[in-house]
């Protein structure tokens, strides 16, 4: 199974780029992880909030294939635990499902037809993080993921 994500937006910190590339050559052990970034929207000056999450949407659901599972990153979603979500992604890989796709959205949220193409979404905490760090911490879980999968010294309970 591949995992997949989608995020809007370039991270243009650097410490946080490069803690997001450590991550992913960690998780290359486990895993294909790969990462598709959808471009800001230009000259979304005289855009509404509910314009620029559609223009978002529509450029993500290009990138979203028919047998996807989609789970977005979004705060009202389940809050498992960091051993639940191992055990999710295990039920996930053991079904047989090719890609599993993860989206993080723009700084407005999700359109309604990004909810409706959805089959889950999942909150890395009820507080709200710029979306530089939200791809930090979930490719953070996702390598804690494998490495309770794993019975890897890394998680400790």
């Amino acid at each position: 199974m591949k995992f997949f994500l989608i995020a809007v937006g370039r991270t243009a910190n650097i410490a946080v780029k490069s803690c997001i590339d450590n991550y992913l050559s960690r998780l290359k052990h486990y895993a294909q992880v790969d990462v598709h970034i959808i471009a800001d929207i230009k000259d979304n000056r005289n855009m509404s909030r509910d314009q620029q999450k559609v223009a978002e949407c529509e450029r993500i659901l290009r990138v979203i294939e028919a047998g996807d599972r989609v789970v977005l990153l979004d705060e009202r979603g389940r809050q498992p635990t960091s051993t639940e979500f191992a055990t999710q992604l295990q039920k996930r890989m053991a079904s047989g499902l090719r890609r599993l796709v993860f989206v993080i959205g723009g700084p407005y949220g999700f359109s309604q037809a990004l909810y409706d193409r959805a089959d889950s979404q999942l909150s890395l905490s009820r507080m709200t993080f710029n979306h530089e760090m939200v791809r930090l911490i979930f490719i953070e879980q996702l390598y804690r993921a494998f490495t309770i999968l794993n019975n890897e010294p890394y998680h400790h309970e």
